[in-house]
């Protein structure tokens, strides 16, 4: 099939302009600092005032018509000129004398009629090419720039003058686009001093011009634009092959032929000094045609590529294609993009050790139970229709030499029940990227490997029961849907971890434990959770003993939603909250010290006293509260009777009584000296006292126990205590009284004394008022009137 030349020349062009550029070590640091676009801005004149630093200027896509020596008089560091696409017709090279490190000009698909020279000591690199209204005697003078490495042309007519004119250039790349070419006079062209020669092959097929090339000085040749007769008359050339020729590296692109013209070219390439022979684009017909098998000897063909392949006819004999290349017997093969479906494998021992079948459409049949490839160091499959890891597997294990296996961008998957994985023995580069692989490949894995690419699949954890993988230094699991940061049990050797782009909230606890040996983690682009177990994995990078690649810009919070967005450098976090021993043991200090401090107070200001007779009196009102009028009784004449020995009278007397009674009478006390009603006994009076008062308080103390009267009187309140229900009972401790002095008989004192709160008589002053006011609320109530 034709190619159109924007896919022909002119992409094949651009491929050598770029291959160029990207030669010249000094071009990217300097487009990187110092570049000024102005492309595709319809401009009609060179822009004023450009930056004065500027080293490279782009104004291609343009409309710009001529070029003045003042456009660029003062870019004294300009290098680089893009000029292409313009209207340009006329060139003096006198405008640029002032640009002294000028090394690349591109004035391409101009309008070029002349051209005017000037010694140019620096110019490397010179494009010209789709100029059409150039003819070549015009470039004589271009022999003198005696640094032009790179010269791209155009022509539509060549005379054999022309070639010397050409031969005298002495340029490491000349490109000729002879595309346009209509006439052609020349025979037994002169030979170009050219290390390496593309030209873009005239529309007009009658024009021989590969025919009568002469490569004696050229080292490698790229042809575009190939017909079936400029194959034929390639062949016919390669015929009459000279031992004087050594060319090396031959490449034909947008190439259209028949299998038999190719498989002549094959044969005919493999008796010259051609070591590396490439063709991209190629189109094949008379594929039904049958031929004999092609005689492969001895040859000087280290590499063969084979790109962009369109087959024209769909029936043909596929053995014939495969075995066209499975017998070459070459050091490298590569067949990408051929819609190929099956390689055959070798007849015989085969010396390949290079071999790429990338993007096509090769099935898990592939070398199955091939014996022959037992040199074969690296095996590329990607893109193709591979489904099942086992079966791959032991497409490699008589491939003894293998090291590098690519099957990335395949449909591989492997189940867990699967058995009998067998793998090259010396395999130790796998690369099975975006395939539909989950964590059940671990279990079917080359025992020896040391770099394994595993990114974009669907593995979520790496089983914990897997064959330890001792050699493994370097594994890719990115674009997986790991949820943590996996730990490195079985691979102890272990360098490098990638797990950018997963689901990876926090590394494991597993990975801090078996990943001593990591140096690098690549973990960019996840949704860490920021809490106190992040900071033990910042902190190897703090410490040196991780480097984090990306860090700190792609590392950053997603979880809680009140850091997100912060990076993990940035994210800090008290040691206590993330401390539990130290939390815990700050806590119990606090409760500690705190416990301390309140009992210094309470032991200092008394403050239990306070709060025991708060309590009481709190309790008196509340039972006065809940006491209703019809509770006090209709005999009732005195608020209290006091029960005290002798040898306390002095404190009733003088303290307790005053203290009650006060002056409004608003109290009234039974006293035995003032109520006892003589002529009854004491039995009586006792008892007659104790009913007619609400409350009957009793004055503790080592007396109280030793008075037999004080026992009675304490008996018969007792006794009223539970005859009535009534809570009149009042305890007031005056000294304290030690238990054993009381006698065994005064049991009831006792267990009052156990069951019972009292009131105790407080020493120091400052305590006496809340005493009194404790009491006096006891024993008060509204008395009935007589």
């Amino acid at each position: 099939m034709a190619y159109p030349r924007s896919l022909g020349a002119k992409s094949f062009l651009c491929m050598c302009i770029v291959s160029i550029i990207l030669c010249h070590t000094a071009f990217p640091s300097a487009e990187n600092r110092y570049t000024t676009d102005y492309s595709n801005q319809r401009l009609e004149a060179v822009p004023k005032n450009l930056p004065a630093e500027t080293v490279v200027l782009d104004l291609s896509q343009n409309s710009i018509p001529e070029l003045r020596i003042s456009d660029f008089n003062y870019l004294s560091k300009l290098r680089i000129l893009k000029m292409a696409n313009n209207s340009i017709t006329d060139l003096n090279f006198s405008i640029f004398q002032y640009n002294k490190n000028l090394e690349y000009i591109d004035l391409s698909h101009n309008k070029l009629w002349t051209i005017s020279y000037n010694p140019m000591t620096h110019l490397s690199h010179l494009n010209l090419s789709y100029n059409n209204n150039l003819s070549i005697p015009m470039l004589s003078e271009l022999g003198k720039m005696m640094k032009l490495e790179y010269l791209a042309l155009s022509a539509r007519r060549i005379l054999k003058s022309d070639f010397r004119v050409l031969a005298n250039l002495q340029v490491d790349t000349l490109f000729l686009d002879l595309g346009d070419l209509s006439e052609y006079k020349a025979e037994n062209l002169a030979a170009l001093n050219a290390k390496n020669l593309q030209i873009a092959l005239p529309r007009n097929t009658e024009f021989h011009i590969v025919l009568n090339l002469d490569l004696s000085n050229t080292a490698g040749l790229e042809l575009s634009n190939m017909q079936d007769n400029h194959v034929s008359d390639l062949n016919a050339l390669l015929d009459k092959w000279s031992k004087n020729v050594r060319l090396q590296n031959l490449t034909l692109s947008n190439m259209k032929t028949t299998l038999r013209n190719l498989i002549d070219l094959f044969q005919k390439v493999r008796k010259t000094t051609i070591e590396y022979f490439s063709i991209y684009y190629l189109a094949i017909s008379g594929l039904h045609q049958k031929f004999p098998p092609p005689v492969y000897a001895e040859t000087s063909l280290r590499s063969l590529i084979i790109k962009h392949v369109t087959i024209e006819e769909m029936e043909f004999d596929q053995a014939d294609m495969y075995g066209l290349f499975s017998e070459m017997n070459i050091s490298a093969v590569t067949l990408s993009n051929t819609n190929a479906i099956y390689m055959l494998c070798p007849s015989k021992p085969s010396h390949v050790t290079y071999i790429s079948l990338a993007y096509n459409s090769i099935t898990d049949d592939v070398f199955e139970n091939c014996n022959n490839l037992t040199l074969l160091e690296t095996l590329i499959l990607s893109g193709n229709q591979l489904t099942h890891l086992m079966k791959t597997s032991l497409m490699t294990r008589h491939m003894k030499s293998l090291k590098y296996l690519d099957m990335s961008q395949n449909l591989l998957q492997h189940k867990v029940q699967e058995k009998g994985c067998h793998w090259g023995e010396n395999l130790v580069e796998l690369n099975m990227s975006s395939n539909l692989l989950s964590s059940s490949v671990f279990h079917c894995l080359p025992v020896n490997i040391q770099k394994l690419d595993l990114q974009n699949n669907q593995i979520s954890s790496i089983p914990k029961d897997i064959t330890e993988l001792r050699a493994l230094e370097e594994l890719n699991l990115a674009s997986n849907t790991l949820t943590d940061l996996p730990g490195c049990g079985q691979f102890r050797s272990l360098r490098f971890l990638n797990t950018e782009m997963n689901s990876i909230v926090m590394p494991s606890s597993e990975f801090y434990h078996t990943c001593q040996s990591i140096r690098e983690v690549k973990a960019e682009h996840n949704p860490f959770m920021c809490s106190c177990e992040i900071r033990e994995f910042i902190d190897l990078r703090k410490q040196g003993l991780v480097v984090l690649v990306g860090w700190p810009e792609s590392y950053q919070c997603e979880y809680p939603e009140d850091v997100r967005g912060i990076r993990l450098q940035d994210f800090h976090v008290s040691e206590l909250v993330c401390n539990t021993t130290l939390l815990v043991t700050v806590i119990l200090v606090i409760i500690v010290v705190s416990a301390a401090l309140i009992s210094f107070l309470c032991i200092y200001l008394d403050i239990p006293w306070y709060l025991k007779m708060i309590w009481q009196w709190s309790q008196v009102k509340h039972r006065i509260w809940k006491s209703k009028p019809e509770d006090i009784l209709d005999n009732i004449e005195f608020h209290a009777f006091i029960s005290y020995s002798e040898h306390d009278s002095d404190w009733v007397k003088n303290i307790l009584i005053p203290n009650l009674e006060k002056e409004d009478g608003s109290i009234r006390i039974c006293q035995h000296e003032r109520n006892f009603i003589a002529g009854k006994s004491i039995i009586e009076n006792i008892i007659d006292c104790i009913e007619k008062s609400y409350r009957s308080i009793f004055v503790l103390s080592p007396n109280f126990v030793q008075s037999e009267w004080c026992h009675y009187e304490l008996y018969f309140a007792h006794h009223k205590l539970f005859r009535e229900n009534a809570n009149n009972l009042i305890l007031l401790l005056l000294e304290p009284i030690p238990p054993y002095i009381i006698p065994e008989r005064y049991y009831k004192l006792k267990a009052l004394m156990a069951k019972r709160t009292y009131m105790e008589w407080p020493a120091e002053k400052s305590k006496q008022g809340l005493f009194w006011a404790n009491l006096r609320a006891a024993v008060h109530i509204r008395l009935p009137e007589k």
